[in-house]
């Protein structure tokens, strides 16, 4: 099991959906995050893409000298690099920090955003464009290593002698994460990338997006590990725990949930389709209708796009229902939780130690079962908790 964070490179705040409770997303608060993460003893970071957010390979390359161990998911964009330098920057950013460069292929789905960047091209196209993109920067990045030229041509995408001086670290190349929900997205998992990742839905859909991924990577013969991208609301107990969630969306007006429902309805994303359905556009606010699946609650989603689903509970819980979707076949967990910085240290503190010896032996530091915390009467280490 391997358990990322997120960098909130588009913002963060204590209630959704207001300026009330928001913070400045400065160069600060983004390295508290990162450090925070790093020694805390998660295996590495993602970082949003899109003009909601702020660059995410100057901020990661930014975050690099502040950091030690943390890896960087960090996105490519077919119709905005072209694979030929994306090569590049990967090679390079892989070399620089040591080996701890993933990255996230990013195909888009907002055709407004996307025609604002100069991507005209509809799902079917992308989704070509995208299979050709990922193709060359895999192949560029695997032949660097004997220094071979590439060559490829394709409906989209061309490239005649591309060649990579430099190889980077991890060989053949860093690993690529992927996510999406249509046949297209499916294929193109299968195919080609390491990790598919997909967003918070209820474990029995989700093992049915597992199970047609892998079916259709053996045709290729080929195998395809699996993640899932949640937020997470976690406290020493259940009703903590779902006063949090009610609070996070208890600022939201009518009109900023309609707003923001309108804005994802215009996206051709299969994915956001599904997120939307969980809470039928919006139109679902109690805590009777938003939660799903047990602690899987769907109130981010009101006005988050992307991503719109939280586990929500107490420690053993959250585990537990960790645990279910690894049961799928789901090892890598990508978590997220506002504030980003609190419940960072929230869910290392309370849930790190309930998950597997294996990852609890890898986090750096002193081990979780202590003994650590603040001395007693300036001489006695404070005993573990029994209960």
């Amino acid at each position: 099991m391997q358990v990322f964070w997120f960098i909130p490179t588009h913002g963060d705040s204590r209630y959704l959906g207001t300026a009330q409770g928001a913070r400045e997303i400065d160069h600060d608060y983004l390295k508290q995050i990162a450090q925070a993460a790093d020694s805390l003893g998660y295996e590495g970071v993602l970082l949003p893409t899109g003009r909601s957010c702020e660059d995410p390979w100057v901020v990661a390359a930014s975050l690099l000298p502040v950091t030690k161990r943390l890896k960087f998911l960090v996105a490519v964009r077919p119709g905005l690099h072209q694979p030929s330098l994306a090569a590049r920057m990967a090679a390079t950013f892989d070399r620089l920090s040591g080996g701890r460069l993933m990255i996230n292929l990013v195909t888009g789905g907002d055709q407004t955003e996307l025609e604002g960047d100069g991507v005209y091209l509809d799902h079917a196209q992308r989704y070509q464009q995208s299979a050709e993109f990922i193709r060359i920067w895999r192949e560029i990045l695997a032949h660097s290593h004997s220094g071979q030229p590439f060559s490829f041509e394709g409906e989209h995408l061309s490239v005649k002698g591309a060649k990579l001086l430099y190889p980077p670290v991890q060989k053949p190349y860093p690993p690529v994460y992927f996510g999406g929900s249509s046949d297209a997205a499916h294929d193109l998992a299968a195919e080609q990338v390491d990790t598919y990742l997909t967003w918070g839905e209820p474990p029995a859909y989700v093992a049915k997006k597992v199970a047609d991924v892998r079916a259709r990577a053996a045709q290729h013969g080929r195998t395809v590990k699996f993640g899932i991208r949640l937020h997470v609301i976690v406290r020493e107990t259940d009703a903590e725990a779902w006063a949090a969630a009610d609070s996070l969306i208890s600022k939201l007006d009518d009109d900023t949930v309609i707003r923001a429902q309108a804005a994802f309805a215009k996206m051709d994303s299969a994915g956001q389709r599904r997120m939307a359905a969980l809470h039928a556009g919006g139109t679902k606010r109690t805590r009777a209708d938003l939660e799903i699946s047990p602690n899987l609650w769907a109130g981010v989603g009101l006005v988050r796009g992307g991503a719109g689903t939280a586990l929500v509970g107490d420690p053993q819980t959250v585990a537990a229902r960790m645990q279910e979707y690894a049961d799928i076949g789901l090892d890598t967990f990508v978590l997220s939780g506002y504030p980003h910085l609190e419940e960072a240290y929230r869910f290392a503190e309370l849930v790190f130690p309930l998950l597997p010896r294996k990852l609890q032996d890898q986090l750096p530091g002193q081990r979780l079962t202590g003994p650590f915390g603040e001395v007693v009467a300036n001489e006695y280490l404070p005993r573990v908790s029994q209960s």
